[in-house]
């Protein structure tokens, strides 16, 4: 899970847009996954995600606007 979080991070670093979906995209299923297996929390798994989306669609948002 720390990898998946990381990439997501790195990506938003690199100032790669298109890299930060697609680390998103592939990094919340992994997330959930620690959850099922009753690694961390569900609540916390939630916060988890929630807080990289929203540090993506912030990224996101000022990638465009910066266009």
């Amino acid at each position: 899970m720390k990898s998946a979080v990381k990439s997501v991070i790195q990506a938003i670093e690199e100032g790669s847009v298109e890299k930060a979906q697609e680390a998103l995209k592939s990094a919340i299923p992994v997330i959930d996954k620690t959850a099922v297996k009753g690694a961390i929390h569900k609540k916390t798994v939630s916060s988890k995600v929630s807080r990289l989306s929203k540090r993506v669609n912030a990224f996101v948002n000022s990638a465009q606007t910066a266009a």
